[in-house]
Order: structure tokens, then C-alpha cells, then sequence
């Protein structure tokens, strides 16, 4: 029975992939386990590993640190890809005040840092371990012992050991404060969904209206001059003239006093374009419907754009209307209506509402693609380019102080990650992956990253909590919660800022990546995920910085 101790206990390719899967496997058993009905879900894999490493179910350092890493890659990079396209419309609808909620529990945990440090008289090597494991941040931990190394010229292992025991509780800490601020401010889930769909509903990009042409003075002229006299975002897709024939509008379309136009406009623009046309008229869907002919009956249709060679075109290039007499007046990207116009550049995933007669549209589909197949298909070059300018981005150094800052292999990815989902399409990359592609990309690389973790705290872990350790565990709890429950509470209360977002937030904040599959998990929308996109670059570059600053000012 040799062999069997030797791959449990003993080291090679066989015994890594044996404790990984097994840890991973016993972790996602757990996860369905909860406790007065709340559960840490994924977390429990970051346990296991701890106690297979306790165990002696070591992994050879370099390969563990490898998986650790190259999950961490793979979590980010998902998460980065799949909030792109919304990431910077984002940013502008309060993602400053989002940032400097995350700067304040960056600014607030190196503060309660530097004070336990003075009234304890642990040293300040010690305690930003300690920090570094309770935001859950290896970059910060492997910039902290770069600094001191450099300066000091030998190694502080007491460093990694900090972080190591503050680690499992920075985790948990983050995900208990996070529950603790849904109690404590009365989250009702309902609510929230409601708040949620309101602002979705507020920052909604489209509306349908029906509108009376009654401007005499415009009579005769054609929409495109339209268009430039009141210049605003309108498509105008049916007319029905005034002996009740629809046709379907154009840029040459002339209107006449009585004909009645189905308008797509923004919110902001619905007002302006009702009062230059004419007035708004009620009608329905079925009136607008209604034609005299079957075979030139106008039908609306969604096609899904999947061909390749149309991701990053322009609708100018295509000519769609020009061609097959149809007309294009929505576009849907990741669950948001956008008003089309001629510059607009389409991405795969894109769906377009077309309106036109069936002939017409089956002729549209052909040229967009409209394959769901097409869809699923995994888009590898994307991927690992990706990956691999995130890599060079992150360790490109920032600044000196007087060691290198870099981003490293999280922020990196993720910044690259995002920039890719955005404009990627205007270098003809296709960036579009399926949920459930994206889902088992991000939960793959979690695992791998928690089970790295937890295997290489593992050993070691227990004789540093019975030899004093253990007050490093309350230090980096009081680093974890105290800023986490502060500025989690001044956002929920004073901001009004809406939970799921703030929970992504608050995890980003800790660049803690199992807070994050907590939150997504409670939400079950991207709330959180948008939230801990938009503060995670910030923070990241934030806790490498103080790492550093805090071991160099007390040297």
C-alpha cells in the first residue's frame, strides 16, 4: 500500500491533482451546508485546503503557487470581461462616489493598522502581514516583503505567518459584515429589487412612443433633415399615414401633417422630440401591427449578431435599410437598450430590433448571422491574449517608493480584462461569452484559487495560532470589520446606495474574491459584480502602495 500513501502524502504531478480535486470536491460538498439559514458557500474549499495542508497534504511550493495565481487570473479576467460593455457607463453614474467609498476602508485600514501597531508594540512587519491576510491581498503581502527585504537585506518570515493566520477570518470577516450591515439597516431583498429595477428603469436608455405629426412648418422635409434640425437621439421606425397604409421609415421619408410616427428616443429626449413632431397619441402594439397586405405585413423580429465578420462594423458599412428595406431600431447588449445611429459599432452577443416585412428580415438574419450556435462557441484568442497583456500590465512598475508598485496578476488581468469588453470590438476581437461559459470559467478559477490558499496556510498554521498567533487573529478581525462596518454603513444610510452594489463594493474594497462569489450568490444579479469591478483597480494599486509605505516609515 505504499503507492496509496505516496499519492496522498508524497509529492508529483498524480499527488497535486489528487489533493486539489479533492479539496475542491469536499469545499463544494460543504457550501451547501448552512447554519441558521446563511451559508459561506465556495469559502469552505479555503478550510478544506487549510486542513489537508495541517494534515501533510502538501503541494510543492512553486506548483501551488502557480494554481493560486493562475485562478486568481482566470476569476478576475471573467469578472472583467463580462462587466465591460457597462463598466464605464458605470463610472459616470456614480462610480466616483463608489471609488471613494473604497479608498476610505483602504485609508482606514492602514490607519487602525498603524495603531494596533503602536499600542501593542507588534511590529509593524508582523502587522502588515496581518493587514495584508485580513483584505485577503497577496499583492500587497508579496510588496511588503520585497520592500522589507530590500531595505533590511534578509527576510521577516513572521510577514507571510500573519498573513497566513489572518487570512481564513478575512475571508469570513468580510462576508459576516457584509450580513451584519443587511441586518443592522433592515435589508429587505424585495425592496431592493424593486430599487433595483426603478434605476434600471431610470437610466433606461429607450422608450416607444407614438407621436401625431402636426408641425406644418416641417411638412415635406425628410427625416435625416430632421434629424439635424432638432439634434437628438430618435429613430423614427413606422409611419402610418393618414389613409391607415404603414411603411416603414427612412432617412428620405417626407412626413406630412395627419401621419402618425412610432418614435424610439431616450428619456431625457422623449420630450423635446413630442413637442418639435407634434403631440403624443396612444397606440397599441397591435394597431401599429396592422397592415393591408399579408405579404407586406411589418412584423419586429430580434436577431442575434453572430457572424464574426460584423463585430466592430459600423451600421453605415452594412447599409441594412439601403438593402433590404428594413429598419433597425433598437440594440440590446448585455441586458441594456441602446438607440442605434449610423456610427454605431456592433459586437457579437449585440441583438437588434428589426422591423420590416418577413422576406426582408429572414434576408437581414442571413447577413447578421442570428446562430445561436455561433454564440457558443469559445472564443480562446480573446481569452489568453488577454490574459497575456494583462500579465505585462500588471507588472509594468507604476511607481517607486523606492521599490517598484505594479498592479501584479490580479489587477492587471482585471484592468485589460475590461478594456478588452469594452473596445474590443473595435480591433475586431470578439469578447462575447455565454453566461454559463463565463460562470464555469469564474468558478474554476475561484476554486483554485481558494484551494492554493488554504493548502499553503495549512501547514505551519495551527503551531503559529498556539504560539502567541493568536491575538494576530483578533488584530487582523478588528482590520477587516471595523472599516468594512463603518463605511458599509455611512453608504447604506447616508448615500442610500443600493445593497447589492454596496456588497460588491465592500468586496472589492478587500479585493476578496470569495466576498464577491458570496454576494453574486445573494444577489443573483451583476450588481455586485459592477460594483467590485469599479473599485477594484483603485484599491488594488491603493494596498500595494500602503504595504510598502508602512514598512518603509517605521524601518
Amino acid at each position: 500500500m505504499n503507492w496509496l500513501e505516496t499519492l496522498f502524502m508524497g509529492e508529483g504531478i498524480a499527488h497535486t491533482m489528487l489533493v486539489l480535486s479533492l479539496v475542491i470536491a469536499c469545499g463544494v460538498l460543504l457550501s451547501r451546508v448552512k447554519i441558521a439559514g446563511i451559508s459561506i458557500g465556495v469559502t469552505w474549499i479555503l478550510f478544506v485546503g487549510i486542513l489537508a495542508g495541517h494534515l501533510g497534504m502538501t503541494v510543492d511550493h512553486e506548483t501551488l503557487h502557480f494554481i493560486k495565481e493562475f485562478g486568481l487570473i482566470l476569476f478576475v479576467f471573467s469578472i472583467g470581461l463580462q462587466v465591460g460593455p457597462g463598466f464605464f457607463s458605470s463610472f459616470k453614474e456614480g462610480g466616483l462616489k463608489m471609488v471613494g467609498c473604497g479608498v476610505a476602508v483602504v485609508l482606514l485600514g492602514a490607519i487602525i493598522t498603524y495603531a494596533i501597531h503602536l499600542i501593542t508594540g507588534t511590529p509593524m512587519t508582523t502587522m502588515v502581514g496581518v493587514m495584508s491576510g485580513a483584505v485577503t491581498n497577496t499583492p500587497g503581502l508579496g510588496a511588503a516583503q520585497q520592500a522589507y527585504a530590500d531595505a533590511a537585506g534578509v527576510s521577516d518570515p513572521t510577514i507571510a505567518l500573519g498573513y497566513a493566520v489572518a487570512y481564513p477570518l478575512g475571508v469570513v470577516g468580510v462576508i459576516l459584515s457584509l450580513i451584519a450591515i443587511r441586518y443592522i439597516t433592515k435589508v429587505n431583498f424585495a425592496e431592493e429589487n424593486k430599487g433595483l429595477e426603478a434605476m434600471r428603469a431610470e437610466h433606461t436608455n429607450v422608450v416607444r412612443l407614438s407621436v401625431e405629426f402636426c408641425n406644418g412648418a416641417l411638412e415635406g422635409y425628410g427625416i435625416a433633415h430632421l434629424r439635424e434640425l432638432i439634434n437628438r437621439s430618435f429613430v423614427i421606425s413606422r409611419i402610418m399615414h393618414t389613409d391607415g397604409s404603414i411603411t416603414i421609415a427612412d432617412g428620405n421619408s417626407r412626413l406630412s401633417v395627419g401621419d402618425r410616427l412610432l418614435v424610439i428616443c431616450s428619456p431625457d429626449d422623449r420630450e423635446a422630440v413630442v413637442a418639435f413632431f407634434g403631440q403624443e397619441v396612444e397606440m397599441s402594439k397591435e394597431e401599429w401591427g396592422a397592415t393591408q397586405e399579408s405579404q407586406n405585413q411589418l412584423v419586429s423580429r430580434r436577431i442575434i449578431i453572430t457572424k464574426p465578420e460584423i463585430n466592430g462594423k459600423k451600421f453605415s458599412d452594412l447599409r441594412l435599410r439601403t438593402k433590404y428595406g428594413i429598419n433597425i431600431t433598437r440594440v440590446n447588449r448585455a441586458g441594456i437598450d441602446l438607440i442605434p445611429y449610423q456610427g454605431m459599432e456592433l459586437q457579437m452577443g449585440d441583438r437588434v430590433m428589426v422591423v420590416g416585412n418577413e422576406q426582408a428580415i429572414e434576408q437581414a438574419a442571413k447577413v447578421l448571422g442570428n446562430s445561436l450556435k455561433k454564440l457558443r462557441e469559445p472564443q480562446l484568442l480573446t481569452i489568453f491574449l488577454g490574459i497575456a497583456l494583462g500579465v505585462l500590465f500588471g507588472s509594468v512598475p507604476l511607481m517607486n517608493i523606492p521599490q517598484p508598485v505594479k498592479l501584479g496578476l490580479a489587477g492587471g488581468p482585471l484592468i485589460v480584462a475590461i478594456l478588452i469588453g469594452r473596445f474590443g470590438p473595435h480591433f475586431h476581437l470578439v469578447t462575447y461569452t455565454t453566461m454559463s461559459a463565463n460562470l464555469m470559467l469564474r468558478e474554476v478559477g475561484l476554486a483554485m484559487f481558494l484551494a492554493g490558499v488554504g493548502i499553503g496556510a495549512g501547514d505551519g498554521f495551527v503551531e503559529a495560532i498556539v504560539g502567541g498567533g493568536y491575538k494576530w487573529i483578533g488584530y487582523g478581525v478588528i482590520i477587516t470589520v471595523l472599516p468594512i462596518l463603518i463605511v458599509g454603513l455611512f453608504a447604506r444610510l447616508k448615500l442610500k446606495m443600493n445593497y447589492y452594489t454596496l456588497m460588491g463594493l465592500l468586496a472589492g474594497s478587500c479585493t476578496n474574491p470569495p466576498a464577491l462569489g458570496f454576494s453574486n450568490a445573494t444577489s443573483g444579479n451583476d450588481m455586485p459584480a459592477l460594483g467590485y469591478a469599479t473599485v477594484y483597480p483603485v484599491v488594488m494599486f491603493l494596498r500595494v502602495l500602503v504595504a510598502q509605505l508602512l514598512i518603509l516609515i517605521t524601518l
